[in-house]
């Protein structure tokens, strides 16, 4: 069984008023055996779509290797824009080692509650996939439920939207579950009526540029 050890701690400048929350780094991340194209930093899979979006959306001219300088241009945005970067997941054990939210046994959750508890300014989460069996937002549902508070809807398309109470000070935040940046959802993205209308209105568009729309509005 593999120790699939998620090997970054939370990212969170002090300028952050938004959180990136996946669930954890492909485990070659955790064994520290990258491969050319990998950034060794969160989202920093060269098989992941986060950071080829937000290039596009903010036009970054980002580098896609394995070298000090790519993760500085990563920490650089995070910090200009405020943003941060706290998956769900602490570690989880594997029969397959593989990069399946679904394979993830015996997971240890982080507690984000807490987190965000330590970090007054932020009013938004911003979920890199949805509900679905061991999701982010489905692990961060769990998290809640230890302290007694649901998800409220805010919006039932796509992506939905949901708001919640933090305990102790009241403060509301704000999620936004977006759908995931990865080759594995591009079959969900190709059902989507938004995506088939895009598709027939701009046949040349793809999956990315589809994500790219949906995206900027919430970065």
């Amino acid at each position: 069984m593999f120790h699939h050890i998620h090997p970054y701690p939370p990212y969170i400048p002090k300028t952050a008023t938004k959180l990136i929350v996946g669930t954890l780094p492909p485990p070659r991340f955790t064994t520290g055996e990258l491969k050319e194209g990998d950034v060794d930093f969160c989202y920093g899979s060269r098989d992941g779509q986060l950071w080829v979006i937000l290039d596009k959306i903010f036009d970054l001219n980002l580098k896609f290797e394995t070298t000090t300088e790519a993760i500085k241009q990563r920490e650089h945005f995070l910090i200009k824009r405020g943003i941060g970067v706290c998956d769900m997941v602490a570690s989880a054990k594997r029969e397959k080692i593989d990069a399946s939210d679904i394979g993830m046994q015996g997971v240890k959750l982080r507690d984000l509650v807490a987190i965000l508890q330590q970090h007054p300014k932020i009013d938004t989460l911003l979920f890199t996939g949805g509900n679905s069996k061991n999701g982010p937002e489905y692990f961060f549902r769990k998290n809640l439920k230890s302290y007694n508070i649901s998800l409220k809807q805010v919006s039932s398309t796509i992506p939905r939207i949901h708001e919640f109470q933090l305990p102790n000070n009241g403060r509301m935040v704000k999620t936004v579950s977006l759908i995931a940046p990865s080759g594995a959802a591009n079959r969900a993205v190709g059902s989507l009526e938004a995506y088939k209308k895009m598709k027939a209105e701009f046949p040349h568009k793809t999956t990315i540029d589809f994500r790219v729309e949906q995206y900027k509005p919430y970065f």
